[in-house]
């Protein structure tokens, strides 16, 4: 807790999208603000991001680093 509390918060603003992505089957379907926002999101967090929802049902989910 020590840590946490002396923390201090990071904000960092990148260009949004307007695109319909809710098609979007690959990583490379997607814009490139969006793929940007996700390798922005991987380098913040030092891990790779396994997939992406690009809308509410099971199969609009964009695998882009398996596991398996």
């Amino acid at each position: 807790q020590t840590d946490f509390h002396h923390a201090k918060p990071v904000y960092e603003m990148l260009p949004g999208w307007s695109e319909d992505i809710t098609k979007a089957k690959t990583f490379a379907d997607l814009p490139k603000n969006a793929q940007a926002y996700v390798k922005a999101l991987e380098d913040m967090s030092g891990a790779p991001i396994s997939a992406i929802g690009v809308g509410p049902g099971r199969t609009e989910t964009i695998e882009i680093n398996s596991f398996l």
